[in-house]
């Protein structure tokens, strides 16, 4: 797959030590294996002029206290809350000051946050994402991505997951509805 650097962004999702590092609360073995594959799209993305974001899961305490329905420490336990360790991006990385970082609230990185102010503003129209988990925050970013017209690429091989039939279920459902995946070895930035 041929990336135009000038019009594409990476968006690093959710790579925090919450998720990525053993002593988080909510650790996943396999978002821990994405990190060298990650690391490696980013210096070849960099390297190529493309823009690189990274999303930042965070939460505060009392976020869910007057919610109806939507709880995500009654499904996860209480998780990457503000200000804390496990909220921040894992050390393995490399965020520099030219990279957009996106707080967010929930699964999607579009909602309620400036990442679509800020592709729009830097006239990016197409996305590789790569993070984690692949079946919520990578899968829900990816089709709002296609929702407003952005063209979502999943690596494939650059995604973590709790188990690997959430990943090929993200993947699958991701390429049937709105999107398309690609392994890393494949993209060339031009």
């Amino acid at each position: 797959m041929n990336v135009d650097s000038d019009s594409t962004a990476v968006i690093v999702v959710d790579m925090q030590n919450g998720f990525c590092h053993p002593d988080g609360s909510l650790y996943s073995p396999a978002s821990e294996d994405v990190i060298d594959p990650i690391r490696d799209l980013l210096a070849r993305a960099r390297d190529a002029g493309a823009s690189v974001v990274f999303t930042r899961d965070v939460h505060t305490p009392e976020q869910f206290e007057d919610t109806h329905y939507y709880d995500e420490f009654d499904r996860w336990g209480e998780h990457v809350l503000e200000g804390s360790w496990e909220a921040e991006v894992v050390d393995d990385f490399d965020v520099r000051e030219d990279d957009h970082v996106v707080t967010k609230y929930t699964y999607d990185a579009f909602y309620q946050t400036d990442l679509e102010g800020y592709l729009n503003a830097h006239d990016i129209h197409d996305l590789l994402i790569c993070g984690t988990l692949a079946n919520v925050c990578v899968l829900h970013t990816a089709g709002s991505a296609g929702l407003r017209d952005f063209k979502p690429v999943i690596v494939e091989d650059a995604v973590g997951y709790i188990e690997e039939g959430h990943r090929d279920y993200a993947l699958e459902h991701a390429a049937w509805l709105f999107g398309e995946g690609v392994e890393l070895d494949d993209i060339e930035f031009e």
